[in-house]
């Protein structure tokens, strides 16, 4: 019984505010991610730009392992909503290796492109000259650990057997290991990802590797629900020139059994925010509606009340 009551406790709750304001308060516990990664980032500015907007929606973030772990909370009713990494998404959604998982969604993120961030002194330029390296893949309950092992299998390598990966509990530990020679090399992806960003405003600053045009036709013949994704020059600092790679979306992702009124009203609220959600995040200028329709591995796993808002914008699914 305690936990069931736990499990309640920490689904929607309907709190009535004081009879003085007179509204009735819905709020959506969010799963993140580590500290350090960029999903806290983004579960944190995505919460302060709703409560600005729409102060009957409260959006409370929850720190948890990442997409791994928010996956399974979902599915148990212990989150409302979650942030995930495209590739584990998809996989959950399609029912790859698991049965397919209730879930739905609710937003796209952004888009997050692979690639190594090393120091700028060091002399790998390529992922060949990264073998038999210590490369940090991240936090090991994240999903970029999960593409990554998609991108190098389709390049006929292994995280294990061709480098001395390094999982962190944590992806902030990782920026310091690099700049102090601990790694050679930090998986990540994304504009603004906190950890490149580390690297890179550093004093011995970053270099980045990406992917060559035959590694990407090379991947993406193998695993075709991956994109073809360019980093701009300038993305980050010592950036002077475009890195084209492969990656996924970021998807918000919504619990079985969430209604759809409180769907329809997070999509609404989300989108009148998105202007100061982007004023705190350059990637979130990326969280659109037509992107959230673009982005979701298929139709049909939009949440109803979240089709009903992109109806109203004349977005049609």
């Amino acid at each position: 019984m305690p936990c069931l009551h736990a499990a309640l406790i920490i689904s929607v709750t309907l709190v009535f505010a004081p009879a003085s304001i007179g509204a009735e308060i819905s709020t959506l516990v969010l799963g993140t991610a580590t500290p350090g990664g960029g999903f806290t980032v983004y579960g944190e500015a995505l919460a302060e730009a709703l409560r600005a907007t729409d102060p009957t929606l409260e959006i409370r973030p929850r720190q948890t392992a990442g997409s791994k772990e928010n996956i399974p909370l979902l599915e148990t009713g212990q989150l409302d909503l979650g942030l995930v990494e495209g590739t584990a998404a998809y996989e959950a959604l399609t029912g790859i290796g698991r049965s397919p998982a209730p879930l739905s969604v609710v937003a796209a993120m952004y888009p997050s492109p692979g690639m190594f961030a090393v120091r700028a002194d060091s002399p790998y330029r390529a992922i060949a000259d990264l073998k038999g390296q210590r490369v940090i893949f991240g936090a090991a309950g994240s999903g970029f650990v999960l593409l990554a092992r998609y991108v190098l299998d389709g390049l006929g390598l292994d995280i294990q057997k061709d480098f001395d990966a390094v999982l962190l509990e944590k992806v902030k530990d990782a920026p310091p290991m690099v700049l102090d020679g601990e790694a050679a090399a930090l998986w990540g992806g994304g504009t603004g990802w906190p950890g490149f960003v580390a690297i890179a405003r550093s004093p011995k600053g970053a270099r980045f590797i990406g992917l060559e045009p035959d590694d990407i036709s090379r991947i993406r013949t193998k695993y075709p629900f991956l994109k073809t994704m360019t980093v701009p020059a300038g993305t980050y600092p010592g950036l002077d020139r475009a890195v084209t790679t492969v990656g996924s979306w970021g998807l918000i992702l919504a619990r079985p059994g969430l209604s759809d009124d409180l769907a329809y009203r997070f999509a609404r609220a989300l989108h009148r925010a998105q202007p100061a959600l982007s004023q705190r995040l350059a990637q979130a200028q990326e969280t659109t509606p037509a992107n959230t329709l673009a982005a979701s591995p298929r139709a049909k796993f939009l949440n109803p009340g979240v089709v009903r808002y992109l109806r109203e914008l004349g977005l049609t699914p």
